[in-house]
């Protein structure tokens, strides 16, 4: 009688499942949100952190001295102050709003992508054109997975676009030397930026939790 009672409420459930008007199959989904875009953001930094260290180091080779030199620490000229410095006060910087870092990294690496597309122009080495222009392509990765991490999570864009490489005004350098020079604090400013981005989106991504997998169960009908 035991076999015929369990027989009998599996055929039920059988029938009972068959004539639902509509039941797909359960859907397991991964909520991709602001969690998984920064994640993806800190990782894209810490690489261009790496990429950066051997074209800098080839790019001041290409330089000469005294650029490639290890102790070599010039004053930052009037002239460079173009170039947005990531020189900024460390409590006062992590005391800004989320939203204000992020709109500040957003606008700080279209800018230097700018001046690091006129630097790709001008080197003399197929070599090196070529690792520039790898590197300006990652950068704008970064520009635009920055932007990405804003709108999940509902921080509108920067408005305006990014400043010229050289803004009206400003002279081109008027020798080789402080042309040198210019690009020594671009490449200076640059890792500066990535350094204390890597650290914004490390610190950002403990405040938003990760992705997490969902089980939905869908039935019209029922």
């Amino acid at each position: 009688p035991g076999a015929c009672d369990s027989w009998g409420i599996f055929t039920f459930l059988c029938a009972a499942l068959c004539n639902l008007p509509a039941l797909p199959a359960l859907n397991c989904s991964e909520e991709l949100g602001a969690g998984q875009s920064i994640q993806q953001t800190y990782d894209l930094t810490r690489y261009l952190e790496h990429q950066l260290r051997t074209l800098a180091g080839t790019y001041l080779n290409y330089l000469g001295p005294p650029f490639n030199e290890p102790d070599f620490n010039p004053p930052r000229l009037a002239r460079a102050e173009r170039v947005p410095s990531a020189t900024v006060d460390l409590d006062l910087w992590r005391g800004l709003t989320d939203n204000a870092r992020l709109a500040a990294n957003y606008r700080a690496y279209s800018r230097l992508l700018c001046y690091l597309r006129v630097l790709d122009g001008q080197v003399g080495t197929a070599e090196l054109r070529h690792r520039l222009a790898h590197f300006c392509a990652s950068l704008q990765g970064l520009v635009l997975s920055i932007g990405g991490v804003m709108s999940s999570l509902g921080y509108p864009l920067p408005a305006g676009p990014a400043a010229p490489p050289t803004p009206p005004g400003v002279p081109a350098a008027p020798n080789d030397f402080l042309k040198k020079m210019d690009d020594f604090w671009l490449l200076k400013e640059l890792q500066t930026w990535l350094w204390r981005s890597a650290k914004d989106f490390n610190r950002l991504k403990k405040k938003v939790p990760p992705a997490v997998v969902t089980l939905r169960l869908e039935a019209r009908g029922f």
